[in-house]
């Protein structure tokens, strides 16, 4: 990584302290680099603290997401060893539960469009089920009694997502990576095209290598080109907690029911999520984005009803253009892009450490993320 003698030039700055922010610091901590990540709040509290904590592969597939399943599916495969190394570098649970999941059809038209995307899961090669109403009225009692029948994935687990981001906190400082939080980067270093740090409050910190892993404001970094803005944008999403017994939780299984999905923790918390919705970074509870999945919800556990809500928010995905992760260089020497990642920032937490990190120390761009490159947002010299 070293090429050549100028100040900064074998430092990592890594902007974005969420999940994906943290593990890659985690990483490049661990091969002996010296790092320091910025975030303009607290380490993380943005799109990391929002979300549900589903490791989700098979039930998200969607035609035309070959390749985005085979990256997902690896990064799955790497979940339990992440998990347990995490837990024992910071001393913290992250609660990795690996009941599976289920998708649940009420009527006979929803278990139709559910057997068209169990379909499509078979011609994959998912380690999915069919199963009959009754059957997974089994597994989970509390469902609607009508329920015509679901999907089993016993492969998508959960992790707790706060506590994820938590035990990243603690295991990157106790690594020796340096955390300026509150520290809104205010601008790029760039001379001759190639990156030399990035400027605060405080001055510049010279960084040979500066990594872009700010969800979904990465595009907006003050002092990036504009031929270095990477395609992201924020999506709003609407959830709520509800809380349950933990004795007795009403839920096991993570739900997906039509509209609507519901995450139980092991505290007793039921996550039941999300909206989807191009409006920046509005930040406004609606009571129609509430109204829609607490009905979405208690149209599949009707016990939901007596259940107090404790909490109600807000939070940003990273969408890119074909909700695929950006990886890799662009066109500024030295810049890292690990942005992007949509709906699959959890799941793909442990992979993209290690595809970004290894990038930054070899200058090589694994196989596995070389179709979620930079470049393939391109337009083509003729069109431009």
């Amino acid at each position: 990584m070293v090429q050549d003698n100028r100040a900064g030039q074998g430092r990592v700055a890594v902007i974005g302290a969420g999940v994906i922010g943290l593990s890659i610091a985690w990483r490049l901590a661990q091969r002996g680099l010296t790092v320091t990540v910025f975030d303009k709040g607290e380490a993380g509290q943005g799109a990391s603290h929002a979300a549900a904590g589903m490791l989700a592969a098979c039930a998200e597939i969607e035609p035309s997401e070959e390749r985005l399943l085979t990256l997902n599916r690896a990064s799955q495969a790497l979940w339990p060893d992440f998990a347990v190394e995490l837990e024992a570098a910071s001393g913290e649970p992250i609660e990795l539960r690996t009941e599976g999941t289920l998708m649940v059809a009420l009527t006979a038209d929803d278990a139709a469009k559910l057997r068209n995307h169990a379909d499509l899961q078979a011609r994959l090669g998912l380690p999915v089920s069919w199963l009959s109403g009754r059957d997974i009225r089994r597994l989970e009692p509390a469902l609607a009694p009508g329920v015509a029948g679901g999907v089993s994935s016993p492969e998508d687990h959960q992790v707790d997502n706060r506590k994820l981001a938590k035990a990243l906190r603690i295991a990157a400082l106790r690594g020796g990576v340096t955390l300026s939080e509150n520290t809104p980067v205010e601008g790029l270093s760039i001379r001759d095209g190639r990156v030399e740090g990035v400027l605060t409050a405080h001055g510049l910190y010279e960084a040979g290598r500066v990594v872009l892993a700010a969800g979904p404001w990465s595009r907006g970094i003050p002092g990036l080109p504009a031929e270095a803005r990477p395609a992201v944008r924020p999506i709003k999403g609407q959830m709520l907690s509800l809380a349950m017994d933990p004795a007795a939780p009403l839920l096991r299984h993570v739900v997906w029911a039509p509209g609507v999905y519901l995450v139980p923790r092991l505290d007793g918390r039921l996550i039941i999520g999300a909206t989807v919705e191009e409006k920046g970074f509005d930040t406004a509870m609606t009571a129609g984005g509430l109204l829609s999945l607490l009905h979405a919800a208690w149209r599949a556990l009707p016990g939901i009803e007596e259940l107090p809500v404790i909490e109600t928010w807000v939070g940003h995905r990273p969408g890119s253009r074909d909700d695929a992760p950006i990886f890799g260089a662009g066109p500024v020497e030295g810049l890292v892009y690990a942005t992007g990642h949509h709906r699959n920032g959890i799941l793909l937490t442990p992979i993209t450490a290690d595809l970004i990190s290894d990038f930054v120390v070899s200058g090589r761009l694994d196989p596995l993320a070389a179709p979620f490159g930079f470049g393939r947002f391109a337009r083509p010299a003729a069109a431009a």
